[in-house]
C-alpha cells in the first residue's frame, strides 16, 4: 500500500497530511460540500504503510483522507471508524493531539 503525505513542521505542531496514493489531485463533491486533495496539501512524496505508521505516532493534527490511510490509524488505535466522515463516499478523517 502507498500514501500521499506531506509533514509541516511548525514551532507548535507537527502537521501530517495523508491520502491514498490513488486519491491525489481529486475533488469529492456531495450537495454543498466539497472535500479536495490538492498535491500542495497532500502530495509532498510516497510512503509506505511502515513509513506512514512512524508519521502518524508523532502527528499532533493529521488529516487523512481514504479507506486504506484511515484503517492505519485505527488499527494503531488513534482513530475510529465512528470519528469518520464521508464526502461522496470518501472518508476523511482529522485528528488533533493537543
Amino acid at each position: 500500500m502507498k500514501f500521499w503525505i506531506k509533514v509541516i513542521k511548525t514551532p507548535e505542531a507537527l502537521l501530517v497530511n495523508v491520502c491514498d496514493e490513488e486519491l491525489l489531485e481529486r475533488e469529492f463533491r456531495e450537495g454543498e460540500i466539497v472535500l479536495r486533495t490538492p498535491r500542495s496539501f497532500y502530495g509532498e512524496r510516497i510512503v509506505e504503510e511502515e513509513e506512514l505508521r512512524s508519521f502518524l505516532e508523532e502527528g499532533d493534527i493529521i488529516s487523512l483522507v481514504g479507506e486504506r490511510s484511515i484503517s492505519v490509524a485505527v488499527e494503531m488505535g488513534i482513530a475510529t471508524w465512528r470519528a469518520v466522515k464521508r464526502v461522496s463516499g470518501i472518508p476523511h478523517l482529522n485528528i488533533y493531539r493537543l
